[in-house]
């Protein structure tokens, strides 16, 4: 194989549009899809706009998607926080957010599963969470990203015959339009949680980034149903986020 495609969710901003650039450095073409078109352009880049939360949506565009393209890799990066506590927790929450979380990667990875085996390759990777250890405020993002460990294993498991593996990165806190949504950029708040991480410091993009490569390289096909926490120590011990 000489040419790799790589479908990436929420490749418009943070980790998804670091991963998509540095993919794109590689050779690879990429395929964002997002609500929003990335920021930025470049000729092996194409984007389809789609609402993950919305099933048929995302059934559109993975068939579409499918036609077109002998996808090689799914990073499925994708994903929102909605935090309540446990009273204010809605059934409805779950929901939301189990689709984003999982249905979409299911719906998508069915739809490229047949020239993954064709090919004899392919790579699956996941955007988790720390938050899947527990987190206060978390109910149903905790249980969809814990969610996607499983799920992960399982297709790990079904697909390591065929050449595909499945992984998981799980990053801790990082400085991302999504945290400052919970935490106010540069407030008191995010410097006392980024002091109780035990590096000293809250993580950024490129760090995660990182970890997708590693499990992206067609080089890396003896590492699968894995989960990597990229989390500054957080995921060690009882540490309270």
């Amino acid at each position: 194989m000489t040419g790799y495609t790589a479908v990436i969710t929420g490749a418009s901003k943070g980790i998804g549009a670091d991963l998509a650039q540095r993919l794109l450095e590689r050779g690879y073409r990429v395929i964002s899809i997002a609500r929003h078109d990335p920021e930025f352009t470049h000729d092996n880049l194409a984007s389809v706009r789609c609402d993950l939360l919305d099933a048929k949506a995302v059934a559109q565009a993975a068939a579409g998607i499918a036609a077109e393209h002998e996808v090689t890799h799914l990073i499925h990066n994708a994903g929102l926080i909605w935090p309540n506590l446990l009273e204010e927790t809605r059934p409805e929450d779950l929901l939301g957010l189990t689709q984003i979380h999982l249905g979409s990667a299911l719906t998508l990875l069915q739809a490229f599963l047949p020239a993954m085996k064709a090919a004899g390759f392919g790579r699956v990777v996941f955007n988790g969470s720390r938050a899947a250890l527990g987190v206060p405020t978390r109910t149903a993002y905790s249980a969809t990203k814990a969610g996607m460990i499983g799920m992960a294993r399982t297709w790990a498991l079904e697909l390591a015959p065929h050449g595909i593996t499945v992984n998981v990165v799980a990053p801790g806190p990082v400085r991302t339009d999504n945290f400052w949504g919970i935490i106010e950029k540069d407030s008191e708040q995010e410097a006392a949680l980024a002091a109780r991480i035990p590096v000293g410091r809250l993580g950024e993009v490129r760090d995660i980034s990182n970890a997708f490569l590693f499990f992206c390289d067609p080089e890396n096909g003896f590492a699968t149903g894995q989960t990597l926490y990229v989390c500054g120590g957080a995921s060690i011990g009882t540490l309270q986020l």
